[in-house]
């Protein structure tokens, strides 16, 4: 469970969860992204600002993020101070299964609903994330009986801690965007089937078109071309998964032309839309 080149760049997860425990001090920051699986990440020192969506979130050691699947994110990174975090790649229908009653993944909905992602565990939360890491980090040598499950017990225990701190969170958790940001984004969500024209989108916040960009830009780290392509694609995804034919998904996602849709995908996913289905 230590090779990163397991993961697919598409973002696909071929295990139950994946656990990283990484420290380095340039970070390995990469563009906008997104996964098929949640995602925790856990800061224990460095500065790092996460993008998810439309909110900016500022990283402080032991605060924990919690980013959903399909996601748009990205980390920046003060490359001057040393980055250490552990994350924790999970496929939530296992946990689903496994333990039923007991809603694990909850907190992932939760944040969602409530735009509270960012969480920050108290002085005894700390203390029992730390025990778990090196528990869980002492399992990862062991070989002997019942290993695997000693494994998996210790990431359920880190569930329930994270799912506690969601539970009991409040509206103090940071984050920052701008209000006609957010109102795009919103807009861009609720009409992917529509033209989006970057006007159009600047017209309805009461922008400048140049205004817009640029604010758009800074707030989201990505164009509005780019971004919206994203969020059609990952639409289009879902509804090839949920079983409509490939072109009905594509034209229900605001492409018209298939040719390109097809690219596109492709080019994303790293794989086509038509093995998806599959």
């Amino acid at each position: 469970m230590n090779k990163n080149e397991n993961f697919s760049r598409e973002g696909y997860l071929h295990e139950n969860y994946h656990f990283f425990h990484l420290k380095d001090t340039a970070g390995q920051e990469r563009d906008f992204h997104f996964h098929e699986f949640d995602k925790i990440v856990l800061l224990l020192s460095g500065h790092v600002d996460y993008i998810v969506e439309s909110q900016s979130y500022d990283l402080k050691p032991w605060t924990v993020l919690l980013v959903k699947h399909h996601a748009i994110h990205k980390a920046i990174i003060d490359k001057k101070e040393p980055y250490e975090r552990v994350i924790i790649y999970m496929d939530r229908k296992y946990f689903d299964r496994i333990m039923p009653q007991a809603r694990l993944t909850d907190c992932f909905e939760l944040s969602d609903k409530s735009g509270r992602q960012l969480l920050m565990p108290d002085e005894e939360q700390k203390d029992i994330l730390r025990t778990l890491i090196a528990s869980y980090e002492r399992a990862e040598k062991d070989t002997g009986f019942g290993a695997q499950a000693m494994r998996d017990t210790i990431i359920v225990q880190m569930l329930i801690i994270i799912g506690r701190m969601s539970a009991a969170s409040d509206s103090g958790s940071e984050q920052r965007y701008d209000p006609k940001i957010q109102e795009a984004l919103s807009y861009i969500n609720e009409n992917l089937k529509s033209p989006l024209s970057v006007e159009m989108l600047a017209d309805h916040v009461y922008l400048s078109k140049y205004h817009f960009m640029r604010l758009f830009k800074s707030q989201t780290g990505n164009t509005v071309h780019a971004y919206v392509r994203q969020k059609r694609l990952l639409c289009a995804a879902r509804l090839i998964r949920e079983g409509m034919p490939v072109n009905h998904a594509a034209a229900e996602s605001g492409f018209s032309d298939y040719s390109a849709f097809h690219r596109a995908f492709k080019e994303s996913f790293g794989v086509s839309p038509g093995q998806v289905k599959k």
